[in-house]
């Protein structure tokens, strides 16, 4: 019998800089949704602070790890989504500007490429934000991306799965 794929969902971000936790809030509306539609498999939903060590060790092991985070672009359209998918396991100097933190995503898939430590297939959904002042609650474009972006990523993880791949 074939052992189920092990995928995690990590929303990275701070809940208390607004739009810096899109993450978070894509993690949550998916937990939300699990009560009466549960995803398949072996699938943990998890935040993180963006660390790239805790990074690591949330996708440590998985098949499938897809990182929601957000990002600031110049200029901006808040809420518009960018979906990288590494399979390679690099991440290009451009894409690795457009966290909100300081080391972040790109640092860490560098960092578990080294150490061989990179989950099978890596997605990252990086969302633009147009707020990240204190204080908590997402401005009303990211939270629209988020709850479209939670939907997504339940669909994908379900083709994942199924051994669909790709939508």
């Amino acid at each position: 019998m074939k052992t189920p794929a092990r995928v995690t969902v990590i929303g990275v971000g701070n809940e208390y800089r607004r739009d810096d936790g899109v993450g978070w809030a894509v993690v949550a509306r998916l937990a939300d949704r699990t009560r009466t539609r549960p995803l398949p498999g072996r699938t943990s939903l998890v935040v993180c602070d963006g660390d790239p060590a805790r990074l690591i060790s949330h996708w440590d092991g998985a098949d499938l790890a897809i990182v929601v985070d957000a990002a600031h672009t110049h200029p901006g359209q808040p809420g518009r989504v960018h979906r990288l998918v590494m399979d390679d396991g690099r991440i290009a100097a451009a894409d690795r500007a457009t966290s909100s933190h300081g080391l972040g995503l790109g640092d860490a898939v560098e960092l578990a490429r080294e150490l061989d430590l990179l989950p099978r297939r890596l997605v990252v959904h990086a969302v633009e934000g147009a707020d990240c002042s204190p204080g908590k609650g997402l401005s009303a474009p990211v939270a629209a991306a988020a709850a479209h972006l939670a939907e997504q990523i339940a669909t994908e993880v379900s083709r994942y799965h199924a051994g669909v791949g790709d939508p």
